[in-house]
């Protein structure tokens, strides 16, 4: 049953990682924690940071390198054109899966006509 229920959620990692990302600049490690946190889905290196490279390339994200605690991390933070992408990706929740969510939250039931 977990399994089921985990890839039901990993269906949602990749709008999830652009979130967590547009919430401050934050670096692989903290985006994996997030994850955990949000979800309760360890995501996997090998899953997230070609992810963040291909954004990276198409200009969604971008990294800078900083030094903290003594080692050099790159933090990601979304540009504008990440910025738009997200947006994108709202709107289209909003419109398709709004009423779904909603109800599937609140456990109502629909009342065939």
């Amino acid at each position: 049953m977990v399994e089921i229920i985990e890839s039901f959620l990993l269906g949602l990692e990749r709008p999830l990682i652009l979130w967590i990302i547009s919430q401050k600049p934050i670096h692989g490690y903290g985006i994996i924690k997030e994850m955990k946190r949000l979800i309760g889905i360890e995501l996997k290196p090998g899953t997230l940071y070609p992810f963040l490279h291909n954004l990276e390339k198409m200009g969604f994200v971008a990294g800078k390198w900083i030094r903290e605690d003594g080692r050099s991390i790159k933090c990601y933070y979304l540009t504008s054109k990440g910025e738009a992408l997200l947006n994108k990706i709202r709107d289209s929740f909003k419109r398709s899966f709004k009423e779904i969510i909603m109800d599937f939250i609140e456990n109502r039931k629909r009342v065939a006509n």
